[in-house]
């Protein structure tokens, strides 16, 4: 099974930047986005051979998600259930015989730290949320996490370390993530790559010098870890600030 993840900030842009060639040519079983930007009508993107599960956010030009997958699921659940929460369109989770699949846009905590508490209460509910549906069966979910978890995940984590992204706190909820069962997938197959990343700013020529953050990931439950066979983050890809991220597992 071949997964893959993109935050393509804006769909309809992204579109026309080669996107249905891209995906296309990666052939995924699940595809998967993040901050779609659209409403329900504002765009044609049906492919064939898949299921196509979106998610909009109330707020118009914002946010949300979307799954394309080649297997129908058994079940499709929208959000978390916890109403502070489900207005923006960041979750979309699938049942399958044997797993959960998530596809997630986790909340930016902002210029200045403004949205700080909120994203700690999300990442409390998420983690509830996800622990939840591992009792059932194992979880697998992908996305933008909105945060480089340790110094090698960023470029630049001196000058970062309490900027949006690079707090203690967001740090410490990934590190929880961990310690209660779920595998980083790219940093089990890789544990001390450098320099791959799958975010860089519009500014200074980032992407162009490699000036980067890995703040999008796969996470798998442990009870998956024999079954992951790669991770690819596929940084020669372009049409966003964000570049696919892949999985497979057997």
């Amino acid at each position: 099974m071949k997964f893959i993840s993109w935050n393509v900030n804006g769909l309809r842009a992204c579109m026309t930047k080669g996107f249905a060639e891209i995906f296309d040519n990666m052939d995924a079983d699940i595809f998967c986005l993040q901050e779609t930007k659209l409403q329900q009508g504002q765009i044609d993107f049906a492919p064939e051979g898949y299921h196509c599960y979106w998610n909009y956010a109330e707020k118009k030009g914002y946010s949300g998600t979307a799954i394309f997958t080649k297997q129908e699921p058994l079940s499709v659940i929208y959000g978390m259930g916890v109403d502070e929460h489900d207005h923006e369109g960041r979750l979309i989770t699938l049942e399958f015989e044997d797993y959960y699949f998530i596809t997630v846009y986790v909340p930016n905590s902002q210029d200045g730290l403004r949205r700080l508490e909120y994203r700690m209460k999300w990442e409390e509910d998420f983690l509830s949320y996800i622990n939840g549906l591992q009792e059932k069966k194992p979880v697998i979910f992908c996305g933008d996490l909105n945060v480089a978890h340790t110094e090698i995940d960023l470029k630049n984590p001196k000058s970062n370390r309490k900027n949006a992204g690079f707090t203690d706190e967001e740090r410490g909820c990934f590190s929880r993530l961990m310690e209660q069962g779920y595998i980083d997938t790219f940093r089990l197959i890789y544990p001390q790559l450098e320099g791959a990343y799958s975010w860089w700013s519009y500014r200074f020529h980032a992407r162009e010098k490699n000036a980067g953050w890995r703040i999008d990931y796969f996470v798998t439950s442990a009870s998956l870890k024999d079954r992951i066979k790669e991770a690819k983050i596929h940084s020669d890809v372009f049409g966003s600030d964000h570049c696919p991220v892949e999985l497979v597992i057997e």
